[in-house]
């Protein structure tokens, strides 16, 4: 068990840089060390902090607590950690000290903004600024930046003839008066390289400068005990082949407080809650995500039949948590709990006669295909779906027609199981009159493009890309340009709205009106970039630019690529949205923000559904059968001495309001 596993004694260390050479550049060059202690069963725990460290020969590097290395002079060292009789070592070479290497202002100042949190949302990087002084949020725009620090106001930032009283530096090391107070310490890493970089007159880079492409978090993921801690490293591997170690410069953020927390230095210290946590870092435009698990470590010796794969996913994590799940709940929970959440009612008197009658094998199957096939089904889902798609009345003077009509189509779709895909390019692609062809109502709540681009990519991929459409998203990878691809589907489509009856004054004659009215303008399926003034081909996220006829429907192309078996968001949101209806909460969370800084709390769950349900043509009723079939549906609300606070892992049922 992962208890026993803990107790073993370390039999070997490992030191991990992350990189192929372990090579430090100059004089604000850094490497974070990872020591890694590995127990006879094979069990990997973080020992950076633990260990003895030392270099020999003496004066090359120096090496701290937290084992972060910094060079002293030019030459070659060996680094030995020793722990418990355990002995690894690792090859350090430093050069450069003797020359003034050139500071890159996107690659190294840029990043220290961001991480002490001078260009956030709430100081200088909100669209005003702060007291005069602005900055791109996140850094996002750093030839901005530049002019804002550089050239601003005469220059009065920063001050060359004697760089350590430029009030770039006085301000944010606790020298000057600071609305947002003290962010770095004097003569610290961060402060030395803003000072080196105003001493060399503050250079912006070469264009021919390699650039970031990637960086990389390690570990990737790792079992951890509560109360303890994980030191993470932060590796960016840029254009040239080349990678180097951004830890002391990048952000860190937990996504679960409770579980672990994370300092400025990417050490993560884990709480006495188990459960699963991601940690973000963000360095530049880039993104990376660390996945811990913290076991409870209580033996998991019973466990409820496997009736499909979802028992066996969840089972998995039981036990890789030590977290005992509570038994099966009995038939009169069961009965009332299904018809509850396929239904939308309690059941009849008759309906739990029958079913508490019935012994068969099979019961709690055939009982959900009953329900599946009833109208009660349809109504309550229906329900359902007119609230995600905003089926209303804008005031009471609208006319009620649309909304009933577009509610009847969507009833209509679900009781004849129309496949998910279909009934999304039923939305989608909608055109002419809603009271004609209902499903234009759904365009009465989206009239513009950037409504349009922004519900399709949350309600049907998950993805909130609201952000990108004036700056690089904070917490994802997508940009302006993939916004802009997207709303590109959507440019031809001309949306009115209604016109009442008119009464021509001249022949006395009723001009009938119009209910809500779709239509496609004649013209290339492509967006206007409002920063390059360039033209934006329609893309879907991650995908390839099209060049769609103009006698074609662009929005058709977007849901061909959606509903590709390849696409790694269209099915993973829909199973993500059902699992929060049956279970009360979604393998992520909100269920409609699957970015991969917010990975789920089972992703091979969740993968795996999302392939059952491509792999059924998109069938609604199949992927609710699979759900409530499952022993993981039919589990006690009652929590056992072990489980009570798990909300992560379905190891019972999580009790939840009535709607």
């Amino acid at each position: 068990s992962f208890v026993r596993a803990q107790n073993d004694a370390v039999k070997s260390l490992r030191i991990d840089t992350g990189r192929p050479a372990f090579t430090l550049e100059g004089r604000d060059a850094w490497q974070q060390l990872q020591v890694t202690g590995i127990t006879a069963s094979g069990l990997e725990r973080d020992l950076t902090r633990d260990v003895r460290l030392e270099a020999s020969p003496a004066g090359i590097v120096a090496i701290d607590t937290t084992g972060l290395v910094t060079p002293l002079k030019n030459g070659q060292a060996t680094i030995t950690a020793t722990h418990a009789g355990a002995k690894t070592s690792a090859q350090v070479t430093v050069t450069h000290m003797t020359e003034d290497v050139p500071i890159h202002f996107a690659n190294q100042i840029v990043p220290l903004f961001t991480k002490f949190g001078c260009n956030g949302g709430g100081c200088h990087g909100k669209a005003s600024g702060q007291n005069g002084f602005k900055l791109s949020l996140l850094g996002f725009e750093p030839d901005e930046d530049y002019e804002y620090i550089v050239k601003e106001n005469r220059g009065r930032r920063i001050l060359t003839t004697a760089p350590a009283h430029s009030m770039l530096l006085l301000k944010s090391a606790g020298g000057m008066p600071h609305g947002g107070g003290k962010r770095i310490e004097p003569d610290s890493p961060p402060y030395r390289v803003l000072l080196r970089w105003i001493e060399q007159g503050t250079p912006y880079g070469r264009p021919t400068d390699p650039t970031v492409t990637r960086i990389e978090v390690l570990p990737k993921e790792r079992l951890l005990e509560r109360n303890n801690g994980q030191q993470l490293t932060v590796i960016a591997h840029r254009s040239d082949g080349s990678a180097v170690d951004v830890t002391r410069m990048a952000q860190f953020e937990t996504n679960e407080r409770d579980v672990a927390a994370v300092d400025i230095a990417g050490y993560v210290s884990t709480r006495a809650t188990p459960g699963t946590f991601a940690v973000m870092a963000r360095y530049q435009t880039h993104v990376s995500v660390f996945r811990g698990l913290v076991p409870l470590g209580a033996p998991v010796t019973e466990l409820p039949p496997a009736r499909n794969f979802i028992d066996e996913h969840v089972a998995r994590q039981w036990k890789r948590l030590g977290l005992p799940p509570s038994p099966v709940c009995d038939d009169s929970t069961f009965l009332r709990r299904v018809t509850i959440d396929i239904a939308g009612r309690l059941p009849t008197l008759d309906e739990t006669k029958q079913f508490l009658a019935d012994k068969s094998a099979d019961r709690h199957e055939k009982l959900v295909d009953r329900l599946l096939a009833s109208p009660d089904y349809a109504d309550l889902f229906a329900s359902k779906w007119s609230a995600v798609l905003r089926n209303r009345r804008q005031n009471t003077k609208d006319d009620i027609k649309v909304s009933i009509a577009f509610h009847g189509w969507i009833r209509e779709s679900l009781e004849k199981n129309l496949p998910f895909d279909e009934f999304v390019r039923g939305v989608l692609t909608a055109q002419g009159e809603a009271i004609k062809s209902p499903a234009v109502a759904w365009y009465r709540e989206v009239k513009d493009v950037s409504s349009q681009v922004e519900d399709v990519a949350q309600l049907f991929l998950g993805q909130r890309i609201g952000c990108a459409k004036c700056h690089h998203h904070p917490l994802e990878k997508w940009n302006t340009q993939d916004y802009w691809a997207l709303a590109a589907f959507f440019t031809r489509l001309d949306v009115k709205a209604p016109k009442a009856d008119k009464k021509d004054k001249k022949s006395g004659k009723n001009e009938p009106g119009q209910s809500w009215l779709v239509s496609l303008k004649p013209g290339r399926a492509e967006a206007m970039h409002p920063k390059t003034k360039q033209a934006v081909k329609a893309a879907g996220l991650d995908g390839p630019s099209l060049t769609i006829a103009e006698d074609e429907d662009p929005r058709g192309k977007l849901v061909d690529w959606m509903a590709d078996p390849k696409n790694p968001f269209f099915a993973r949101a829909l199973v993500n949205r059902y699992w929060k209806h049956f279970h009360g909460r979604g393998l992520v969370e909100p269920e409609d923000d699957l970015r991969a800084t917010n990975p789920a709390t089972n992703p091979e769950l969740l993968d795996a559904l999302a392939k059952h349900f491509v792999e059924s043509k998109y069938d609604l009723k199949k992927l609710i059968r699979t759900i409530c079939t499952s022993s993981t549906y039919r589990l006690s609300a009652i929590p056992n001495a072990h489980n009570a606070d798990d909300r992560q892992s379905y190891s019972h049922f999580q009790p939840r309001r009535l709607h």
